[in-house]
C-alpha cells in the first residue's frame, strides 16, 4: 500500500467517523427493557432518543416512544405535545396517558415504585412523547437555540416528525394524529397545518396525517379567558345578581377592562373574592400551591425518602391531600442519576427541569426565549376544515382554567354543519360526559365533555378518556 493510498484511506476513515458523529447528533435512539422502580421487564416496547433540529442540529429534542401494546402495525401513531408552553413530557407520561404510573401507597425508598397503567393510550396507539425545548432532557447547544415561539415550536415538531419517521419508516403508513392539551391548543392546529402544507408541497417523507386531538385547550385568549365568569355562574360559584351586574358593568368583556371603568373593576373584585380560593384546575378538589402542599413542605426529607402526600398527611395527623403532591414523585424519579442512565440521557447536556420557567407562565409578555405570537388558533382550525381531516376536542367539565363553555363557543364560530346534537356518552353504562359532532365536506369535528374531570382530563378520568379516544380512532360514536 502506497503512502498516498494510506493517507486517502485515513481521510476517508476520518470523514466516516465524522459522519457517524453528525448522525448521532441528528438522531439517536436507545431501546429500554427495564427501568428503575419497575419490577421485572417492561411489558411494552420503550425507545428513547434525541432528534437534532435547526442549523447544525443546535436544538436537541428528547423523546420517549412507546409502541402500541395492541397492534403497532395498524394502530394509529400519536405524537403528544406538552402544554405550558415549554414543559417536559414527564407528567403526561406518568400522570395522564402513558404506560406507567406511580405506586403512591408503597413508595418509600430512593426510587419511586412504578406500576403498569391499565388505561394508557398506548393500549390502542403508538405514542411519541416529546420534551419541549429547555425542559426535561431536551437542550440546545447555544443560547440562540433556546429561542422559539408559537409558530417556531410548531415548525420544530413538524421537523421532528419528518426526521423521526425517516428513521422509523415502518410507521410511515400508520394513521398519524397530533395531540396535546392546555397550551397545545395553540400549537397543535399549527403543526397539523404545517404537515398538510408540507405534503402538498411535496416534502419528503410524506406524512400520513389523519387528524388531531386536543384536551382542555387554550385556543383563543379572549374567548377562553372571558368564559370563566359565565362558567363560574353556571356552577353556582357566582350569584345571579353578581353575574348580571358584572356582565352589565363590563359590557360582557372581562379581559380588556377599561381602567376608567370603576363599576367594572369593583364587580370583578367581588368576582375575584368568590373565586380566588378555588382550585381552578378542578373546582371540587382542594386548592393547593407549591408552598402549602405536604410534599413541598417536607421537601428535604422527601428527597431522602419519598413518601406520598397521603401518607405524610396521615403522619401529620391531617387528611389534607393535594393532587400536585403526586407530581413530586415524577420529579424525584426523573432527576435520579440511575434513571437518567437507564434512559440513555446524554451526560453533561442539561439538568432535568419540569418546565422552561422563562416562558412557562401563561399571560407573560414575550421573553428572551419565547414569543407568544399567536393569540388565537381559531384561524388554523378554520383552515383545516378545508382538508380531509378529523378533530377531537374534549374538556373536563370541572376545569375553570379553560372552561368548556369557551371551547364550545369558538367551535361554533367555524360555521360547521351539525352532524349530531348534544347527547350523553357512556362507559360501563354510566354517563361519562356529553358530546356533539360537526362536519364540513371531508372535515369532521367531535366535541366531548368528560364528566367530573378537570384540566388534563385523562389524569382525572383515565378509564373514560381511554374509551373515548379508542372509539374516536375507530370512527365510531362515543
Amino acid at each position: 500500500m502506497t503512502k498516498h493510498t494510506k493517507i486517502a484511506l485515513s481521510v476517508i476513515l476520518i470523514l466516516f467517523v465524522l459522519q457517524i458523529n453528525l448522525f448521532q447528533l441528528s438522531f439517536s435512539q436507545s431501546f429500554i427493557t427495564s427501568l428503575p422502580g419497575f419490577s421485572g421487564k417492561l411489558p411494552f416496547k420503550l425507545e428513547t432518543g434525541y432528534v437534532g433540529l435547526g442549523e447544525e442540529d443546535d436544538l436537541q429534542l428528547f423523546y420517549y416512544f412507546v409502541e402500541s401494546e395492541r397492534n403497532p402495525i395498524d394502530d394509529p401513531l400519536l405524537i403528544w405535545i406538552t402544554g405550558g408552553p415549554g414543559c417536559s413530557a414527564i407528567r403526561s407520561f406518568f400522570n395522564q396517558l402513558g404506560p406507567l404510573r406511580f405506586d403512591y401507597d408503597n413508595t418509600y425508598g430512593k426510587i419511586p415504585k412504578l406500576l403498569d397503567n391499565p388505561y394508557s393510550w398506548t393500549k390502542v396507539a403508538s405514542v411519541i412523547f416529546v420534551d419541549a425545548s429547555g425542559s426535561g432532557f431536551s437542550y440546545a447547544k447555544t443560547k440562540d437555540g433556546y429561542k422559539t415561539s408559537d409558530t417556531l415550536a410548531s415548525a420544530s415538531i413538524y421537523g421532528f416528525l419528518k426526521k423521526w419517521l425517516t428513521n422509523h419508516p415502518k410507521f410511515l403508513n400508520n394513521p398519524l394524529y397530533v395531540s396535546g392539551l392546555s397550551y397545545s391548543g395553540i400549537t397543535v392546529p399549527i403543526i397539523v397545518q404545517d404537515i398538510f402544507n408540507g405534503n402538498e408541497a411535496g416534502n419528503v417523507p410524506k406524512l400520513n396525517i389523519k387528524g388531531y386531538m386536543i384536551g382542555n385547550p387554550l385556543t383563543d385568549r379572549f374567548i377562553d379567558f372571558n368564559s370563566k365568569i359565565e362558567y363560574a355562574h353556571n356552577f353556582a360559584l357566582l350569584s345571579d345578581e353578581l353575574f348580571e351586574s358584572t356582565k352589565k358593568n363590563c359590557n360582557g368583556d372581562y379581559v380588556n377592562v377599561n381602567p376608567a371603568n370603576g363599576l367594572c373593576k369593583r364587580s370583578l373584585a367581588e368576582v375575584d373574592e368568590c373565586l380566588k380560593d378555588l382550585n381552578e384546575h378542578q373546582i371540587l378538589e382542594p386548592n393547593c400551591d407549591d408552598t402549602t402542599t405536604m410534599l413541598q413542605w417536607n421537601k428535604n426529607s422527601f428527597k431522602r425518602s419519598p413518601v406520598t402526600g397521603r401518607l405524610l398527611a396521615q403522619l401529620q395527623g391531617s387528611d389534607t391531600w393535594c393532587r400536585v403532591d403526586n407530581y413530586e414523585l415524577a420529579i424525584s424519579w426523573a432527576t435520579d442519576e440511575d434513571v437518567q442512565k437507564a434512559l440513555h440521557v446524554r451526560e453533561g447536556t442539561t439538568e432535568w427541569s419540569k418546565c422552561n420557567t422563562d416562558h412557562y407562565y401563561l399571560g407573560r409578555n414575550d421573553t428572551d426565549t419565547y414569543k407568544y405570537n399567536i393569540p388565537s388558533s381559531v384561524v388554523y382550525h378554520r383552515n383545516l376544515t378545508k382538508k380531509n381531516c378529523r378533530a377531537l376536542i374534549y374538556s373536563g367539565d370541572h376545569d375553570m382554567v379553560f372552561p368548556y363553555i369557551g371551547t364550545r363557543r369558538w367551535i361554533h364560530t367555524l360555521g360547521l354543519t351539525v352532524d349530531r346534537t348534544w347527547k350523553p356518552w357512556f362507559v360501563k353504562s354510566q354517563v361519562a360526559g356529553y358530546t356533539e359532532s360537526f362536519f364540513h365536506d371531508d372535515y369532521s369535528l367531535t366535541f366531548a365533555t368528560v364528566k367530573g374531570a378537570g384540566h388534563a382530563a385523562p389524569e382525572f378520568k383515565p378509564e373514560e378518556c381511554l374509551a373515548m379516544v379508542d372509539r374516536w380512532f375507530a370512527d365510531t360514536r362515543l
